[in-house]
């Protein structure tokens, strides 16, 4: 068979149930689950697993005692499939919000320390411009809003890089940096003391982001720098809210974003301890597809977000405040 006859053979029988079917096995890396996942018997997955590796030509997944195991040209094809699966879906959403009456749509991924001030002031100028738009936001983490950005389920992501290599696949655009804060509910035995070094938290309980991370990373390189171990009563949480909601029940320490706790310290369901750390956590950005064009509102929202940026540092300049005595910090430029 011709090159051109192989590639017209594959296009009339690959579907989108395929596509649909082998980022499930993907995910799951059980035939079980993922027929499950996409509504199918498993006799007739396991059968529509078969048609689409005779139709390329080769073996997508290793098949073994544990499981399911993409073979190198299976990942190629994996990723493929993730990609178009992602596009159609966008397209499909965005075509239904048009069909409404509606002008587009715009998803997003971005870590929680930048929700409160950069994120949520460029959203609301664009929801003001453009109060038809059907934005979506997603994630909380940087290693979250990575992964959203490669599986092509956001359009673009405020956060950072989490791996030395991923800037081959994602531009970065620096906009701010986050100042971070050790924080306890106001009851703890704690809030009060005016001097307290790192090495007397450890013995406290810890609610800290997972180790993937960013900002658990830094943490654990303050504790090497303090010669301390990680803290042995210590709760693993990659959702913000879920945190704040822990903090607030037991006498737990964390390290959160000073724009997250903020409303907390203010109120005074949160006080911000007197240690200084996370000065060398990186600051955070634009994250988007390399060699990948990004669709208008997507564009525009990106000039809203430098605009905030801008605002928020000509601000920070003007009237700096001190966290610690539950007064707004705002972002300063990196």
């Amino acid at each position: 068979m011709s090159q051109n006859a192989a590639t017209v053979a594959l296009v009339n029988r690959l579907k989108f149930k395929h596509l649909a079917l082998l980022v499930a096995l993907d995910d799951a890396r059980n035939l079980h689950q993922a027929a499950d996942a996409v509504n199918v018997a498993q006799p007739s997955a396991s059968r529509m697993l078969g048609d689409i590796e005779e139709a390329f030509g080769f073996l997508l997944f290793e098949r073994n005692a544990r499981g399911m195991t993409p073979t190198p040209l299976g990942v190629v094809t994996l990723a493929y499939a993730r990609r178009a699966l992602a596009e159609l879906t966008r397209f499909a959403e965005d075509l239904d919000v048009k069909r409404k009456g509606g002008h587009g749509q715009l998803t997003v991924g971005a870590i929680m320390g930048a929700a409160p001030d950069l994120l949520a002031m460029a959203v609301a100028t664009l929801k003001t411009e453009r109060p038809l738009l059907n934005v979506r936001i997603l994630g909380e983490t940087s290693d979250q809003v990575v992964q959203l950005l490669h599986r092509r389920e956001v359009d673009l992501a405020l956060g950072r890089l989490t791996h030395p290599l991923q800037h081959n696949d994602f531009s970065f655009e620096p906009l701010a940096r986050e100042t971070l804060l050790l924080v306890v509910r106001t009851a703890h035995p704690l809030a009060q003391r005016t001097s307290i070094t790192l090495r007397e938290l450890i013995d406290w309980p810890w609610v800290a982001q997972p180790l993937t991370s960013p900002a658990r990373v830094l943490f654990e390189e303050e504790l090497a720098r303090a010669g301390l171990a990680t803290p042995v009563n210590l709760t693993e949480c990659a959702s913000i809210f879920a945190t704040l909601q822990l903090l607030e029940n037991y006498d737990a320490v964390a390290m959160l974003p000073e724009s997250v706790v903020r409303d907390h310290v203010r109120g005074k369901l949160l006080v911000a301890l007197p240690v200084e750390i996370g000065k060398s956590l990186a600051g955070f950005g634009i994250l988007t597809r390399k060699e990948e064009p990004l669709a208008e509102p997507a564009l525009h929202f990106i000039d809203l977000l430098r605009s905030v940026s801008h605002q928020l540092a000509r601000d920070a300049t003007v009237q700096p405040h001190a966290a610690a005595t539950g007064d707004a910090v705002p972002l300063s430029a990196h």
